[in-house]
């Protein structure tokens, strides 16, 4: 096979491999010859199409012709033109309960309820991570938690080190991670509050065993507040170093603390978890022409699987919705979702348009080569990725997840600030598609999900798992078990690729003034 047409309705198919000038390809036993040369992930037209007619891809329109093209022809982004415009209204047309679950894929879910190996925290949640992390509340400190983080680990590699002589020999070293960032200062407004939020959030989630909060003791986050913000935490596990306010040498203070932060957190054990707690974030960045029929439906089946076992997954990347909005608005379990889903949509077009650009103004230069035209061709590979269930729970950015099931949460697309929305939002773990590579991650597991072969096997120490095999004849019932799996190691303790390589960083979404 060297091409796919995805729906039935489709007037475009997709190149599976290079293909040529004067080549000819079988779809639904018609004969078509090639134009033009059609890179892998790239769409060629099925049928003589004029200009100003739509192009459909998923059953969906992705744009228009600029002009009139020929059965055969390549297609890409230089000859359509997507159709999105500005703020809509919409109406609430919601899915039947036959259509939020696809019955092929019931039979794939196995019977048992699947557990893996997590920390049960003092206030009840769960984490897949016991690391000792090292927060600043304003970029002034980055230096210095930098620098206490690297001192730490030192320690830990001399065997002879005070801290070594005194933990039992059989306890399990853990990861010290600082998260320098560039705010707490300067800000106003909301983006003075998502800083606060996203940082609180940071504090405590359960993938931490203990926190050191470094303040610089003049900035507009000004630590007491934001104790106040974090509300009722383990005042053990969590600790505040004000660098202004001590006296004399703020390392040998801050590695005091850690030596006593690390001494309780290693005391930890991971235990058996039902997978009903897993609370999984949704994200793809560099996609390609694949994306959408290999990475991305993978974890549409998967984000379904976890809804099945009591789990909870998130989609966020709302400018990436754009196009594929009314699937997830009519699949919102009330109307009062839908609403907020509707808010969530018209509030990122008005951010746009506040900003003087237009709401189409997408796909990446990546994405285009890799075989993507239009923002919806986008959206449409993109939505795949929750899968069918019914959405939830829709979140403000810098919000906690308190509904299990689907939810969507407010974040841009920009890859890093998504992820880190992702996570704060109480994700164990990011599950990242991507058909160009990318090597990092942010503050929790960022598992990486290749749509191509060719892309795992040239980014081997990037990329942690491979769906390129579904597009060359594997059984999508055969990768998801073997995902599955993936997922439960990663979560019981297995280092993800961004994580063996120390490559964890936040950043924090950012609109306003800044002083």
């Amino acid at each position: 096979m060297n091409t796919i047409k995805i729906n039935p309705s489709d007037n475009v198919a997709v190149a599976i491999i290079p293909l040529k000038a004067g080549e000819t390809i079988q779809i639904e036993g018609k004969t078509i010859t090639l134009n033009n040369d059609v890179p892998a992930g790239h769409k060629i037209l099925l049928t003589d199409l004029a200009e100003g007619k739509d192009v459909i891809k998923y059953g969906y329109p992705i744009g228009h012709l600029k002009e009139s093209h020929k059965k055969g022809d390549f297609i890409c982004h230089d000859h359509i033109k997507t159709n999105l415009s500005g703020l809509l209204d919409y109406e609430y047309h919601p899915v039947s309960k036959n259509e939020l679950t696809n019955p092929a894929y019931t039979e794939w879910f196995p019977k048992e309820q699947l557990t893996f190996h997590g920390y049960r925290r003092k206030n009840g949640e769960v984490g897949i991570r016991n690391e000792v992390w090292i927060v600043p509340t304003v970029g002034c400190v980055n230096g210095i938690v930098n620098q206490l983080a690297g001192l730490l680990t030192h320690e830990l590699l001399n065997p002879q080190s005070e801290l070594n002589q005194k933990l039992p020999a059989d306890v399990e070293r853990l990861r010290i991670i600082a998260f320098p960032h560039n705010y707490g200062c300067s800000q106003l407004s909301d983006d003075h509050e998502n800083t606060r939020k996203i940082l609180r959030d940071l504090v405590l989630h359960p993938n931490a065993g203990a926190v050191l909060v470094v303040g610089l003791g003049c900035e507009n986050n000004q630590p007491d507040k934001f104790e106040e913000l974090l509300g009722d935490y383990d005042k053990e596990r969590i600790r505040f170093m004000i660098s202004q306010k001590v006296e004399g040498d703020e390392m040998e203070e801050g590695m005091k603390i850690l030596r006593e932060l690390y001494a309780i957190a290693a005391k930890d054990k991971r235990e058996t978890i039902p997978l009903s707690e897993l609370r999984v974030g949704l994200k793809c960045g560099g996609s390609d022409g694949f994306s959408g029929i290999t990475a991305n439906p993978l974890l549409g089946v998967f984000s379904d699987f976890i809804v099945s076992q009591g789990g909870t997954t998130v989609l966020t990347e709302v400018p990436e919705m754009f196009g594929a909005e009314t699937i997830l608005m009519n699949r919102c379990e009330t109307p009062e979702l839908f609403q907020k889903t509707v808010h969530l949509v018209n509030d990122f077009k008005q951010y746009f348009l506040s900003h003087g650009e237009p709401v189409g103004e997408n796909p990446s230069p990546g994405n285009k080569a890799g075989g993507i035209s239009t923002l919806e061709e986008k959206a449409l590979g993109c939505t795949q990725k929750c899968g069918k269930s019914a959405v939830r729970g829709v979140l403000p950015y810098g919000e906690r997840l308190s509904v299990k099931g689907l939810n969507l949460l407010s974040a841009p697309g920009n890859d890093l600030v998504a992820s880190t929305a992702l996570a704060a939002s109480g994700c164990h773990i990011v599950l990242f598609t991507t058909g160009r590579g990318t090597p990092f991650g942010t503050f929790v597991p960022t598992l990486k999900v290749s749509t191509n072969s060719t892309l795992f096997a040239h980014k081997p120490t990037w990329i942690d798992f491979n769906a390129g095999t579904i597009v060359e004849g594997e059984l999508m019932i055969e990768v998801f078990r073997s995902f599955v799996q993936k997922v439960i190691q990663i979560a019981s303790g297995e280092l993800t690729w961004n994580e063996r390589k120390n490559y964890q960083e936040i950043a924090i979404f950012k609109n306003g003034v800044t002083l």
